[in-house]
């Protein structure tokens, strides 16, 4: 296993090892040991998530605040999206910047979002099922998002806009700047 911090820092990609053969492949998708060493902190998951989406839905930009803030490893199973991450950490040198990688079931890539992060995906393929380890419960009461399309974020979601399919909720996310 790989791992690489990204311009953002305490964020990281994470490519697995993969052992393949006639019979298809093994890889380990996640060894506490490995990744305590590689991003040199303590990180407890405590739920899985997993969702299936169709082609140009658009899920976020989600975060959760306060004490039920998470910390995500993410990664799909199965199709291809584009991941977005922004750092809202007020005082980090990255704030409000955001980092943008292709995630799919051929390159196994997995992304580590510390807390303090909003993410959010577009589905390129046909469809998609996204997973992701959280270290904190999800709480309805501590959500929060920004604006697919904020114009100071100015995220490239790598696909025409009118093709978009996105939430009731997610079309009614404050702007960056309203935060």
């Amino acid at each position: 296993m790989t791992v690489k911090e990204t311009n953002l820092k305490g964020c990281f990609i994470i490519q697995p090892k993969v052992i393949q053969d006639k019979r298809g492949y093994f890889l380990e998708s996640f060894n506490q040991a490995i990744f305590k060493e590689a991003i040199k902190r303590d990180i407890n998951f405590v739920q899985d998530n997993e969702s299936f989406s169709s082609k140009g839905v658009l899920r976020g930009l989600h975060y959760q605040k306060g004490d039920y803030a998470q910390a995500k490893l993410v990664r799909v199973i199965k199709g291809k999206i584009l991941d977005v991450v922004v750092d809202l950490r007020k005082d980090s040198p990255t704030f409000s910047k955001h980092f943008r990688i292709e995630l799919s079931e051929d390159n196994k890539t997995q992304i580590f979002i510390p807390r303090g992060f909003a993410h959010g995906f577009v589905v390129l393929s046909d469809t998609a099922i996204f997973s992701y380890k959280c270290d904190n419960f999800y709480n309805k009461s501590s959500e929060g998002g920004i604006i697919y399309n904020d114009p100071t974020l100015n995220i490239d979601w790598g696909a025409k806009e009118n093709t978009f399919i996105v939430s009731e909720k997610d079309l009614v996310l404050p702007t960056f700047m309203e935060l």
